[in-house]
């Protein structure tokens, strides 16, 4: 599902559905601080939880990747744990990308796996077990700020500048999966991840609900000996924002003649495939996706796609590495 519209209105000026919705927001709010009491699992290795507090992306596995190239770098030992969200393996099980597809395991843990072993787990406490057992000594837990099944170390919870915390209400009357304050109650560290304008934006917006260390970072991508001035592309993205993706093509200088904006994780049917196919022969234009999409690409159709590749750059590392060196890492 797309985000309905109104979830990034102002706060100021919510309009009618969200306070209609009010109700419901609180209810949800209610019942995720309900779970969140329940006693979880403390591991024996540090656990940094890369979680945020919206429905859908807003940046976590560039974050992840980020995070599992800097601690293998320090010479750790590092896995991944996932909910495998889009897979249908319930886990533990290690991701195997000669052995499993996306519909085994999702999109983003088959995309980790390049970085860091990674393990997919619906109960992520038996996640991180697996992890440990197989000689792990840092673990990042993808997503799960809201999950009280492991008690992690590190809480970093990201955020997209350009939309921030959209209206300040809970799911269905915004895109909160809890309040604002209670969320970053239990943060150790905020990214919010942006170009200057949206941090400049944010900053001015919810700065001061920012209470803990706040890291700031921005997607680039990587030239990987692409030059995409003036290539003529038909774009689609499965992703939370779609128009971001379309945005960095253009910045790149890519004619972008037409982008697809698909559901978060839509499944990338044949069908649909060869729609845009015959479009992009049509206006003489070649078929681009972000790297997430791709991972859900069948091997027939990978040859035919090109995949703008982004990684997470980040000003300043010195507020997370302080909480290394607390961790003992």
């Amino acid at each position: 599902m797309r985000a309905p519209g109104f979830w990034f209105t102002s706060p100021d000026r919510p309009g009618l559905i969200p306070r209609l919705l009010a109700p419901l927001g609180w209810l949800y709010a209610a019942a995720t601080a309900r779970r969140l009491r329940r006693p979880g699992y403390v591991p024996q290795v540090p656990v940094i939880c890369v979680g945020n507090l919206t429905a859908g992306g807003a940046g976590k596995t560039p974050t992840t990747i980020a995070l599992a190239n800097r601690l293998s770098a320090m010479g750790h030992a590092v896995h991944v744990v996932s909910r495998g969200y889009g897979g249908s393996l319930a886990g533990p099980v290690r991701v195997d990308e000669a052995r499993h597809s996306a519909a085994d395991v999702g999109d983003e843990p088959l995309l980790l796996s390049a970085f860091a072993p990674v393990w997919i787990a619906k109960d992520r406490a038996a996640g991180v077990k697996a992890a440990e057992a197989a000689g792990a000594r840092v673990i990042l837990l993808d997503d799960g700020f809201q999950n009280p099944a492991v008690k992690p170390s590190l809480g970093l919870v990201v955020v997209d500048a350009n939309r921030g915390f959209g209206n300040g209400r809970c799911i269905p009357a915004g895109p909160l999966r809890e309040p604002v304050a209670t969320g970053l109650a239990r943060a150790d560290l905020v990214l919010t991840i942006g170009d200057t304008a949206a941090q400049t934006r944010f900053e001015a917006q919810w700065g001061r609900a920012i209470q803990v260390p706040r890291l700031k970072g921005e997607l680039r991508p990587l030239a990987m000996g692409m030059d995409w001035q003036g290539t003529r592309v038909l774009a689609f993205a499965g992703i939370a924002d779609p128009s971001r993706f379309f945005a960095t093509l253009r910045a790149e200088g890519a004619e972008v003649i037409r982008g697809e904006a698909l559901a978060d994780h839509e499944i990338l049917s044949d069908t649909l495939l060869r729609r845009l196919e015959a479009e992009a022969k049509a206006t003489g234009a070649q078929l681009v996706t972000t790297e997430k999409d791709a991972a859900r690409l069948s091997p027939a159709w990978r040859s035919k796609v090109l995949t703008l590749v982004v990684r997470l750059q980040v000003q300043d590392w010195s507020a997370l590495d302080a909480h290394l060196v607390r961790l003992g890492l």
